[in-house]
């Protein structure tokens, strides 16, 4: 069990690296323009609140988590130039955001969020 255990917070520890790696190829000029709107768009889906399965549905609810946001985390790393990639693993390995949790942009997208249902709410009622 604690096997188990250890095997899922360290594939968790990868995931949260490979998005962080994510950012950084945003920011890198040799990233295609298609490969960084992927990116965005899966990082943003991985902080957002809201999900395409709703968690609170029995198994299926974890499905996005488990299998889709890290496929499509690979999928993407996979069209990064290599040597590109490799300059990225460097430097999100130098970073210490990987090791800082950032609530300051989990409270920002938390309330964009509050925001937005808010006025859809406001305009259906």
């Amino acid at each position: 069990m604690n096997e188990t255990l250890a095997k899922i917070k360290q594939k968790a520890k990868q995931i949260k690296r490979d998005v962080f790696m994510l950012v950084e190829a945003n920011k890198h000029p040799r990233v295609p323009w298609y490969v960084k709107l992927l990116s965005i768009l899966i990082v943003a889906y991985t902080f957002s609140p809201i999900d395409l399965i709703p968690d609170f549905i029995p198994l299926l609810g974890y499905l996005d988590e488990i299998i889709l946001v890290p496929l499509a985390i690979s999928f993407v790393l996979k069209l990064i130039p290599s040597d590109v990639l490799e300059e990225i693993r460097e430097i999100v390995r130098k970073s210490e955001n990987v090791k800082q949790k950032n609530w300051t942009a989990g409270m920002i997208i938390i309330l964009i969020w509050i925001a937005v249902l808010y006025w859809i709410a406001s305009l259906f009622f």
